[in-house]
């Protein structure tokens, strides 16, 4: 499914147009070559929605959309697959919005857009890992409704602040909790191959949300506590309630260096259980 990166010698803008407008899952996955050119003066483009094939199109109709099985669903085979093609979706969207971000912020430092392309190559990885446990279980990508949830909050995103709170300390950060809990499921219901691939998907977040907090520390007034920044720039409906799973794993957090206060507030953020069904709030996976 990968093809090789032939962007050497490209900039950043090229590389990150091209992996939000490709059609296919296989530009989609075209590996971010070790060097790319900074200095590109051309006009940005930055897109309102992603480049997709018919065979992985996000579904507009609600009427085509189904329900994500919850995580009770993990023993049942038939449930399974269609766990790990919501996640798959979830890092498609995750690749090309990181991508998007190259292009909407130009203007923000280097290191910051550096931090953007490595973390969509690790996206990247995670999707292939998930892609061999979906065909191990008799799917292919696509062969259920694709939801857009996180693309729908794209047009909110206008500053390198309100990205970092919505995908690295919102939707990134309540992952270190589902990718913990999913792996259990995953090795209860005799998957190991799965509770694997979910274990590595949770280190690399790890490195996700730190990338967030260093970054929204960056950006945030001096004057303001990291709780007090995140609250400024995250946009409802998200919120503390969405950026934690329906249980609190709280060492997680302790290994990024995540501050008291705002672990707290994670840890008392009210979670009911309803939400806790990869649906996003009542979305589509």
């Amino acid at each position: 499914m990968e093809l090789q990166s032939n962007f050497e010698g490209a900039s950043r803008r090229e590389f990150a147009e091209a992996i939000v407008l490709g059609g296919s899952i296989e530009e989609k996955l075209r590996t971010p070559p070790a060097r790319l050119v900074d200095d590109d003066s051309r006009p940005v483009r930055v897109p309102r929605a992603p480049g997709r094939d018919a065979s992985i199109a996000i579904e507009t109709d609600p009427r085509k959309k189904r329900r994500v099985p919850p995580i009770e669903g993990m023993p049942d085979p038939r449930q399974r697959v269609r766990i790990v093609h919501a996640l798959m979706n979830h890092e498609l969207q995750a690749i090309e919005l990181f991508a998007w971000a190259v292009l909407r912020y130009p203007d923000a430092p280097r290191a910051f857009r550096h931090g953007l392309v490595r973390i969509l190559a690790e996206e990247q990885t995670h999707f292939r890992l998930y892609d061999g446990c979906l065909r191990r279980l008799g799917a292919r990508f696509g062969d259920w409704p694709l939801s857009g949830y996180f693309w729908s909050k794209a047009a909110e995103l206008d500053t390198p602040a309100r990205f970092v709170a919505c995908m690295g300390l919102t939707f990134e950060n309540a992952n270190l909790d589902h990718a913990v809990d999913l792996a259990a499921a995953a090795d209860a219901a005799g998957d190991a191959a799965l509770a694997r691939v979910l274990r590595r998907v949770h280190e690399d977040e790890l490195g996700h949300v730190r990338f967030g907090w260093r970054w929204l520390r960056r950006f945030k007034r001096p004057e303001q506590t990291m709780v007090e920044a995140y609250h400024e720039h995250v946009v409802w409906p998200l919120r503390p309630a969405l950026a934690r799973g329906d249980t609190f794993h709280r060492e997680s957090r302790d290994r990024i260096g995540l501050d008291e206060e705002f672990v707290r507030m994670l840890e008392e953020a009210d979670r009911p259980r309803a939400l806790y069904k990869f649906e996003k709030s009542g979305r589509e996976g």
